[in-house]
């Protein structure tokens, strides 16, 4: 196993994060105009790239733990291209999967800033919604169809909507 392998996955990686966070700033628009549908299928294309990312993923891990292992590292659970750059024999090796993993580290960075943003965005449409439905819907201790306020502890008679002598 060559670092050059590792390199070419820590690429392809890098590539569907890239297509990734473009997702996710479009999201970000589709969010603020509030389409749905949009949101409905750009969900669905986020879940194509997380699925082809996880298998990249695991691809990269098999490939840095048969490295370390070919250089006679004890394998752990969590191996890291970190692990692998220190045990890189050349320099020009070390540099070229510092600046793939560096690159990759900035993207998921970004990537993590843009989904908080989308997140955040939600949850505030969220509670529009919310507020909006309260605004229109009123609590069931503020009707008061005969004029009397509604005393005592009988839930059910201050739920009631209907009033039986119209």
């Amino acid at each position: 196993m060559s670092t050059e392998a590792i390199c070419s996955t820590l690429t392809k990686l890098e590539r569907m994060h890239k297509s990734l966070l473009e997702l996710a700033i479009k999201k970000t628009e589709i969010i603020t105009v509030g389409n749905i549908e949009a949101l409905d299928q750009m969900l669905k294309d986020e879940q194509a790239h997380v699925a082809a990312i996880d298998k990249l993923e695991q691809q990269r891990q098999k490939q840095v733990t048969d490295y370390l292992e070919a250089k006679g590292f004890a394998s752990t659970d969590k191996t890291t291209v970190a692990d692998v750059i220190e045990a890189a024999e050349q320099q020009t090796e070390k540099d070229m999967l510092s600046a793939v993993r560096n690159r990759l580290l900035q993207i998921i960075n970004d990537l993590k800033n843009q989904n908080d943003l989308n997140q955040k965005l939600v949850f505030q449409s969220l509670q529009f919604v919310n507020l909006t439905l309260d605004a229109l819907q009123p609590r069931p201790e503020q009707i008061n169809y005969s004029g009397n306020e509604v005393r005592g502890t009988n839930t059910m008679a201050k739920k009631s909507y209907f009033d039986s002598q119209a």
